[in-house]
């Protein structure tokens, strides 16, 4: 975990590397609550019997793409603590990819570049996040994106 004294200070880690944050298992039972919640139940997500006989993705169920997307917020807040921010909100994503599927227990984690900055009218910072997701055990990334945060300090 990489911790900063304020926002000001995160301006001048601009175009550095911060992480790697730590691991998290990607569970059969995140997958499952993922997929009620989006009602995206296709098998190769939610039916291990089906999963392990064979899909194009291996011999196990994998998570959905977008359940690896919506956890880079989360594992963003383990990899990188702004003292002094009270706020920070998602302001929206570019350049998303899913280059590799997550098989279930697999484990992940966070790296980011903090890229181009903008001041706000309202003392906000938005903050353009090169962000990867890693996969234990693999060459390629399980996502990789552009996260846009708006962040307010004090």
């Amino acid at each position: 975990m990489v911790e900063i004294d304020s926002l000001d200070a995160l301006k001048g880690l601009q175009d550095s590397r911060l992480g790697p944050g730590p691991w998290v298992t990607v569970t059969q039972e995140m997958i499952d609550g993922f997929a009620f919640a989006t009602m995206d139940d296709q098998w190769i997500h939610t039916d291990p019997d089906r999963a392990a006989k064979g899909s194009p993705f291996g011999n196990s169920t994998i998570a959905h793409g977008f359940l690896i997307l919506s956890l880079v917020s989360a594992m963003h807040r383990q990899t990188v603590v702004i003292k002094g921010m009270v706020l920070g909100v998602n302001y929206g994503l570019n350049r998303v990819r899913f280059p590799c599927p997550v098989p279930v227990n697999s484990r992940i984690r966070l790296s980011c570049r903090a890229g181009r900055m903008e001041d706000m009218e309202n003392s906000g910072l938005k903050v353009v996040w090169e962000c990867e997701v890693e996969l234990e055990n693999s060459s390629r990334p399980a996502c990789v994106c552009e996260m846009i945060t708006v962040m307010f300090s004090a």
